[in-house]
């Protein structure tokens, strides 16, 4: 019983730090599968990790979000933007497309080539406001370099964060749209796994409630964490840590 409570927590803590985070989430699993052989990396933990994150972003956007009256603007924009991930990933989906993608090769080398282009889109200057300038052109533009983020490695988050730099957004403001953007994707990646679900057998237990309760502690102190980071800090760190993380997945297929 106690290596499931560990398995849960270190499932947690990759689905809530790597969601949000510009740091690719399949790499990480990829990795912690080599060390840590899960047995409880089942579809049911998986949406209840991904509940947990939708949980912690709605409570700490609660006040953007759920004020609709003052921010319908902003809903409409989030639906838009998130329209060419949630077509495009359904089509893969349904045509299995997908499952082609799901390998530690695809994920290495993405890892490394959009850890790049992080570095060089975080050189941008910042020239745009997300009161004034976040319209629909930019969060079309963004909202189609996160069909991206299907590829296994780039990172919904580094994606989205990497188009937002390129357009002349802060980093503040980058995050923000990149954050907000996360709500349909993980409202759909739980639907997903939802109809997947009544093809079989459901066990709910205590591990399931445990995964949603983790996965939204730890995915809420990197939100707050996160945001006050770049305030004051470039994304270097993280494209140092991409490229450490590439090195270690090709040592993993190469030798």
């Amino acid at each position: 019983m106690t290596s499931n409570f560990i398995e849960i927590f270190l499932l947690s803590i990759i689905q809530g730090v790597s969601e949000f985070l510009p740091i690719s989430s399949a790499a990480h699993l990829i990795l912690a599968s080599n060390i840590y052989e899960f047995k409880n990396q089942s579809l049911l933990i998986d949406i209840s990790l991904h509940l947990g994150s939708l949980l912690a972003i709605l409570f700490y956007f609660k006040d953007d979000i759920f004020n609709f009256n003052k921010n319908k603007n902003l809903f409409y924009k989030i639906i838009i933007g998130s329209l060419p991930l949630i077509i495009i990933g359904y089509l893969l989906y349904t045509t299995n497309i997908i499952d082609y993608l799901r390998n530690i090769k695809v994920v290495a080398w993405a890892t490394l080539f959009f850890g790049i282009l992080l570095y060089i889109a975080d050189k941008n200057k910042f020239l745009k406001k997300i009161d004034k300038d976040f319209n629909i052109k930019s969060v079309l533009i963004i909202g189609f370099f996160q069909i991206l983020a299907l590829i296994p490695g780039v990172s919904r988050a580094g994606i989205t964060i990497t188009a937002g730099r390129i357009l002349g957004f802060n980093r503040t403001d980058s995050t923000k749209i990149s954050f907000y953007l996360s709500i349909p994707a993980l409202i759909g990646a739980s639907v997903l796994g939802i109809k997947d679900l009544f093809n079989k057998s459901i066990d709910f237990n205590v591990l399931i409630l445990l995964g949603i309760f983790l996965s939204f502690i730890f995915s809420l102190v990197t939100i707050k964490i996160f945001l006050r980071f770049i305030k004051n800090f470039s994304l270097n760190i993280f494209v140092l840590y991409r490229l450490l993380l590439a090195i270690i997945l090709f040592y993993i297929i190469y030798f």
